[in-house]
């Protein structure tokens, strides 16, 4: 897989970073699930980083927009964020600090954890110290971490669901292989024969499927139900929804 990158210059000193690649959907992916806030001081200045889960580039100029509403008699208001399955949309602003000292640094705090639809406002307001340009590079940065730990960071899975039909006397074979593989037993129904709903890993599904056929020699009724992601925060398991 390649990438390229392409970087340009806009007004109001926002840089824009457009990044090309395949079309293949994501199996696995970091993100955020909602909005929070992380607050640092440095020297007397006060960074706030409001952090929020964008899908689109409106979602997230309309966030950056309501947060310098918000803060408006801060001095400033940097943002940045990324959006799309290979971060196809990056956007940061300086919003009138040094060059590089800001908007980049918040950028490169998602860059670094690849964290994706994600935008951060970090506000400043100035204590009358000056903290040079490293020490801004360090502040904001710091800032958006605090920001992200905040919102808790979440992995997001791509898994098919499947539905397997089984008897109650092997059952229980199905249901130990099952944990023993590292699939997800979601959902167990009983009727007159035992329905397991199984989240496996989009990228595991032939093995699955190869297993349980080997397992019960063809005897198993196993129906692929759908595709969904799965977040997982703090060891439990929510199916995203549409």
């Amino acid at each position: 897989m390649r990438f390229y990158t392409a970087f340009d210059l806009r007004e109001n000193d926002v840089f824009d970073i457009l990044i090309h690649g395949d079309e293949n959907m994501l199996k696995k992916y970091k993100t955020i699930l909602k909005q929070a806030e992380g607050e640092i001081v440095e020297k007397k200045s006060r960074f706030i980083a409001t952090v929020r889960p964008v899908k689109t580039e409106e979602d997230a100029k309309a966030f950056v927009e309501e947060m310098k509403k918000k803060y408006w008699d801060a001095t400033h208001n940097v943002f940045a964020y990324q959006i799309g399955e290979h971060n196809e949309v990056q956007r940061f602003s300086d919003d009138g600090e040094p060059q590089g000292t800001a908007g980049m640094p918040v950028l490169s705090v998602l860059q670094g954890e690849d964290i994706k639809d994600t935008a951060v406002v970090v506000t400043r307001y100035f204590g009358g110290t000056l903290l040079g340009t490293g020490g801004l590079v360090r502040a904001y940065g710091k800032a958006a971490k605090e920001g992200l730990l905040a919102a808790g960071i979440t992995e997001l899975v791509l898994y098919n669901q499947y539905l397997v039909t089984v008897n109650y006397t092997e059952s229980g074979k199905v249901q130990y292989e099952i944990l023993q593989d590292g699939h997800v037993l979601y959902d167990t129904a009983y009727t007159d024969q035992v329905g397991y709903t199984v989240l496996v890993e989009a990228n595991r599904t032939e093995e699955f499927e190869a297993k349980l056929v080997d397992m019960l020699k063809g005897k198993v009724a196993a129906e692929k139900q759908r595709e969904v992601f799965g977040a997982w925060a703090n060891g439990i398991l929510q199916l995203m929804e549409e």
